[in-house]
């Protein structure tokens, strides 16, 4: 538990006596479940270490053992996918479109795919727009996208490109190169 929340529950302690006994039953659950999360990651780390398809996928600036690993589950084959567009409308990362007589738009991403590899891409996304220094033609795309859309409009088009790498990653049987253009 951070300092901060100590502090604030200390002050509300002092307030209300119930809230230091709810603290006490609290806190070996709150320990218990940091424990099991962390014993988890470490799992995920070592089975992403043994699989090759996971150390290819984690070459991918921003794609840790996390997202490889969930990627893989999610998708389960490669060959599934005809084109590797079709992996970012699987997973709902393509814009839906509105088509009606003269009106023709294209709006938010549909989220029609798996919730959860979507918001696990998502986040690789905001770590290769804030977290990579490691030059590559994905982050100079990224980068530019981000100066001209904005932050979230940028993080959900490179979710959506790193889907894709990571399919034609998977399917090609390669490593991510930082100096390809147009990948996917």
């Amino acid at each position: 538990m951070r300092q901060g929340s100590r502090d604030q529950l200390a002050q509300a302690g002092a307030v209300d006596p119930v809230i230091p006994v709810m603290v006490e039953m609290f806190n070996p659950i709150h320990k218990a479940l940091c424990a099991a999360t962390e014993a988890m990651d470490d799992e995920l780390r070592t089975i992403a270490r043994q699989s090759n398809l996971a150390g290819r996928l984690m070459t991918v600036p921003g794609v840790g053992s996390i997202v490889a690993v969930a990627y893989i589950a999610t998708l389960d084959d490669a060959a599934g996918f005809k084109k590797s567009k079709d992996v970012g409308a699987f997973l709902g990362l393509t814009p839906r479109s509105y088509q009606s007589g003269d009106i023709d738009w294209s709006g938010r991403i549909s989220k029609c795919g798996d919730r959860d590899l979507r918001r696990l891409l998502y986040a690789a996304a905001s770590a290769l727009l804030t977290q990579v220094k490691r030059p590559s033609a994905l982050l100079v795309w990224a980068t530019r996208l981000y100066d001209r859309k904005g932050y979230k409009a940028a993080a959900v088009a490179a979710s959506r490109k790193i889907a894709l790498i990571l399919h034609c990653i998977w399917r090609d049987r390669t490593t991510f190169d930082p100096k390809m253009e147009g990948t996917a």
